[in-house]
């Protein structure tokens, strides 16, 4: 097989492109209630709608994958439970507070 030095940069491109939470979903964030979309930010699995929290091992953030897609693109695989939940769900419902949203909140 033959690869052209366009190929290869391509190939390395694609191969460090990282995945970062899409703010759309923060009213989701930390609600344990399932009702997070794929792509959307979490800090556990029960987050996800796909039962999928997964780490981006650059930044640290969780994001809900495909069980399938948890380990592509610098995600480490289901099963992430964030160690700075209340940060990470505080910053959360600042950006539900920017963007207009009602966040639903997690019962104990």
């Amino acid at each position: 097989m033959r690869f052209t030095i366009a190929t290869l940069i391509a190939l390395a491109a694609t191969s460090l492109a990282q995945v970062a939470p899409n703010n759309a979903g923060a009213k989701n964030v930390g609600a344990g209630n399932g009702a997070q979309f794929i792509t959307g930010g979490c800090v556990s699995d029960a987050d996800c709608s796909s039962a999928c929290c997964s780490q981006v091992a650059a930044t640290g953030d969780g994001v809900c994958s495909a069980e399938a897609a948890s380990l592509q693109n610098g995600k480490t695989g289901c099963g992430f439970d964030d160690p700075n939940a209340a940060a990470v769900i505080a910053a959360a419902q600042a950006q539900v507070e920017a963007q207009g949203f009602k966040r639903v909140v997690r019962k104990a």
